[in-house]
């Protein structure tokens, strides 16, 4: 199946679940950056806190990097979902 097809998400129950999940986790990832970048912005108005401040955005900017990789991965997911006989058929079993 290839990538990125809406009917892998809807193929099964397993690939309803597998979907339903990473929109979780990429739901999370997304908010845990938004506040990261929210936290920092607001240290960044306190001299003291500049090193703390930097560390947020660079803790945000690896969410916001991280949320392309939650979207490949369960589109692999999706896709390799039900693909068994296709496996068994390019290896010989």
């Amino acid at each position: 199946m290839p990538l990125f097809y809406h009917r892998n998400r809807e193929e099964t129950s397993e690939s309803r679940r597998i979907y339903a999940l990473f929109e979780l986790a990429y739901t999370a990832v997304d908010f845990s950056a938004a506040t990261c970048f929210i936290i920092g912005s607001v240290m960044f108005f306190f001299d003291a806190w500049q090193t703390p401040a930097t560390w947020m955005f660079l803790i945000g900017s690896v969410l916001f990097a991280a949320k392309p990789t939650l979207r490949l991965v369960r589109e692999l997911r999706l896709a390799a979902e039900g693909d068994e006989e296709d496996l068994a058929e390019r290896f010989g079993k």
